[in-house]
């Protein structure tokens, strides 16, 4: 399953955003920061009890279903005069959502969640990053594994003099990426492919901020 990966900001920085505003009304997200437990029912209530201690006036709190879809301004309309009545909206979801509730309430939006990546659960509670969507994709000629995230280098020609034992020099409870991308082409019987000197990397493959029209 492929979700944003978040992580609260630390106290004094929620701190110094809230400064000299009073009510708060607090928003999370039954997806993405439920799952990664960073913005789910329980970690509304962690925060509202915090600004309470720390003198904030609560106005109410909302955990929406999907903050990213297009169903939040039916919802947010719901809690209209709770809203009206707050300075700010605390919003406890990715950053997506935090953009997408601004749209759609008019309301002063403070994010409580550093959105990090677009991450896969690996184990139970462990979120490992799957793609930088970069716009410049190679899997093609790596086996369907990236080595672009998967690598801490980001080396698209094959592994650097660190690697020992089919581990990383960074992290040496990490697989190598550049040894599983050796093993997945010499199963593949397609070996040859790792001769093929990748170009420099185009970091502005996708022009900033990101646009595409598809013809309809």
């Amino acid at each position: 399953m492929i979700r944003s990966i978040t992580q609260q900001k630390p106290e004094a920085e929620l701190d110094r955003l809230l400064e000299g505003l009073r009510r708060v009304f607090v928003i999370g997200c039954g997806t993405c920061t439920t799952l990664t437990q960073t913005g789910g029912a329980p970690e509304v209530a962690a925060m509202k009890e915090r600004l309470s201690q720390e003198g904030k006036l609560i106005t109410g709190d909302l955990v929406l279903a999907v903050a990213c879809d297009n169903l939040t301004g039916e919802t947010l309309a719901e809690y209209g005069d709770q809203m009206d009545q707050a300075d700010v909206l605390l919003i406890m979801t990715c950053a997506f959502g935090v953009q997408n509730i601004a749209l759609h309430s008019g309301k002063l939006v403070v994010p409580a969640l550093d959105t990090l990546f677009i991450g896969k659960e690996t184990a139970l509670g462990e979120f490992n990053e799957v793609c930088t969507q970069c716009g410049d994709c190679i899997l093609g000629e790596t086996g369907g594994i990236c080595p672009v995230t998967a690598c801490h280098k980001g080396l698209v020609n094959g592994p650097c003099g660190g690697t020992n034992n089919g581990k990383c020099e960074i992290d040496p409870d990490k697989d190598c990426v550049w040894t599983l991308i050796y093993n997945r082409l010499r199963d593949l019987g397609r070996l040859d492919a790792m001769r093929k000197l990748q170009r420099p990397r185009n970091h502005q493959a996708v022009l900033n901020p990101g646009k595409i029209r598809i013809s309809v």
